[in-house]
């Protein structure tokens, strides 16, 4: 599943195409996602203006005109693909595929969005697990979607202070601490190894047992992974691309994740695998305590 950085690298892709433009036309090819869309789903996107394009966790959040918010979840498939007309069509600092305005007609392409950009978006989901549905934006943060969801790990809000005072009694292990959605928003397993090997903690060790100046290690390290993981528009290991179609490649720098057998970057001790709540987590025992 796309994880912060993958959204919010698609919501960048998305934002000169999106943000202060009207949506022209949209097209379903089916009734719905995971979900039924909501009714007359089309209808009520047509002609719509978008606002503000932003990111909640894992979710995109267009903030349209008439007070509504068309909210987008990728799921574990799902993607969105700029098409702009003109050859090499360059918008802002991206440039997008550009393929004709034929694009969409695939078996997976579900729903299809002309803005006045000009610019196609294509969202491709194979197996469906991805979601769109529209919310009234005055009453979005008490939606089910987004009630109890936890801190932006990007947010000014989110520092060693915050972090200490959560995890203090926890009886959890720190990997599955920091897994929980309701804790911190957004962080998936990639970056939470990640994040765990830079800061030198071990992902079996107690939450409420981390020391003081680990905390404040592992805060910078969340910050900072996730920030390492944007610049380089995120990691792409199945099915993720970036709304210009190209590969994220961050997965060309991951220091433990995925990297079981390898020697670790820091002191070449072989990188363990193990399993937490179900997930994998890749580690290095002896920088990891």
């Amino acid at each position: 599943m796309p994880e912060l950085p993958e959204v919010e690298t698609v919501r960048m892709g998305l934002a000169p195409v999106l943000e202060n433009h009207r949506l022209v036309k949209v097209e379903t090819r089916r009734a719905g996602l995971r979900v039924p869309f909501p009714k007359d789903f089309a209808g009520r996107l047509t002609g719509r203006r978008v606002g503000r394009l932003r990111r909640r966790a894992k979710y995109l959040l267009a903030e349209l005109d008439r007070g509504e918010t068309l909210v987008i979840h990728l799921g574990m498939s799902g993607r969105m693909a700029v098409y702009a007309a003109g050859k090499q069509r360059k918008l802002g600092q991206y440039v997008y595929d550009t393929a004709s305005f034929a694009a969409g007609s695939g078996k997976h392409d579900h729903v299809v969005i002309e803005t006045d950009a000009p610019a196609r978006i294509v969202f491709t989901d194979h197996r469906r697990f991805g979601l769109m549905t529209l919310i009234d934006t005055a009453t979005i943060d008490q939606d089910k979607l987004f009630k109890g969801l936890g801190i932006e790990p990007l947010s000014r809000e989110f520092d060693a202070a915050w972090l200490a005072g959560v995890l203090a009694g926890k009886k959890t292990p720190i990997k599955s601490a920091l897994l929980d959605q309701r804790v911190i928003a957004g962080l998936g397993n990639i970056y939470v190894c990640e994040a765990l090997y830079r800061a030198h903690i071990s992902p079996k060790r107690l939450a409420g047992k981390v020391r003081p100046e680990a905390v404040t290690a592992l805060a910078d390290a969340i910050k900072a992974v996730l920030k390492d993981a944007i610049a380089a528009g995120g990691s792409s290991l199945r099915d993720y691309k970036k709304a210009d179609g190209n590969l994220g490649n961050f997965q060309h720098h991951f220091t433990v994740y995925g990297r079981e057998g390898e020697p670790c970057p820091g002191c070449g001790t072989t990188v363990k695998r193990i399993v937490q709540a179900g997930r994998s987590t890749f580690w290095c025992p002896k920088c990891q305590k």
